[in-house]
């Protein structure tokens, strides 16, 4: 499987993915806003764009579709809920759906509930995983609710599905949003050294060649995974006097959540 993350250098800071069959040079467009980039690195790598998948149904992430397809004829695969709210879905997703791209090439469908309701995520089922996750994980912090989610949801996404991966499952988010997030991090978690010295290392990258992190990564910088750490609830009790001195981990994550919306 080859990954080509792309910055499209918007105001939304999104990155776009092309994934690659190394054999049969097939591959699968996800959320490609940029359709002028994404058609224009496939073309330098010879490669056949066949299929494309959005994450949501949000513009941001659905706004390229009508000139890819008319470029590429590609078939458009989204969430089978966002039938109404994507247009010319070709092929509708569940979980347990698995896509697959040339010869080598399989991602498993995650139904991903949370920053909308009809959020899919895609895990490769290679040795070395990868999770091209839309707006549900950013690196460093997790997807609003504000249009068409909600932050329950958004939980029980995180709790029964993203922080049972594997350690070494790399991480693609729909943005670059990690100087912002870990910020966040370092001012919910103050005592957070991990997230204090990647902030120095990624407040000078380029988008261009971004940290791709991991989940083993991102439970040592992501507050929406530490949610029975003791200075983070200390903090939040502060903000929250109401709090109990060990809050349940749900509690936790929605009082994050309706801080970070604010912050």
């Amino acid at each position: 499987m080859i990954v080509e993350q792309i910055w499209t250098a918007n105001t939304f800071r999104n990155f776009n993915y092309l994934i690659a069959c190394p054999e049969t040079g097939e591959a699968l467009a996800i959320d490609p806003l940029d359709h002028q980039k994404c058609l224009s690195t496939a073309k330098r790598h010879g490669w056949t764009i066949t299929q494309i998948l959005n994450t949501h149904e949000h513009g941001d992430h659905t706004g390229g579709n009508p000139a890819m397809i008319a470029a590429t004829g590609a078939k458009l695969l989204a969430h089978y809920n966002a039938k109404h709210s994507i247009s010319g879905i070709d092929i509708g997703l569940s979980a347990g759906d698995v896509i697959k791209v040339g010869r080598t090439v399989e991602l498993l469908a995650l139904d991903t509930p949370g920053h909308t309701m009809s959020h899919i995520c895609l895990l490769s089922q290679t040795d070395d995983p990868a999770l091209f996750c839309g707006d549900t994980l950013f690196n460093a912090g997790a997807g609003n609710c504000h249009n068409g989610g909600h932050p329950k949801h958004l939980y029980a996404t995180f709790a029964s599905q993203l922080s049972k991966l594997n350690d070494h499952t790399r991480i693609y988010p729909g943005h670059d949003y990690i100087k912002n997030n870990l910020q966040f991090t370092c001012a919910r978690e103050p005592d957070n050294r991990h997230a204090q010295a990647l902030l120095k290392k990624v407040s000078v990258q380029n988008p261009n060649k971004a940290l791709v992190s991991t989940i083993a990564i991102e439970k040592n910088i992501n507050t929406f995974f530490r949610l029975q750490n003791p200075s983070i609830i200390a903090k939040l009790r502060e903000d929250f006097p109401d709090l109990p001195e060990q809050p349940e981990p749900k509690t936790v994550f929605l009082k994050l959540r309706e801080l970070r919306n604010r912050w």
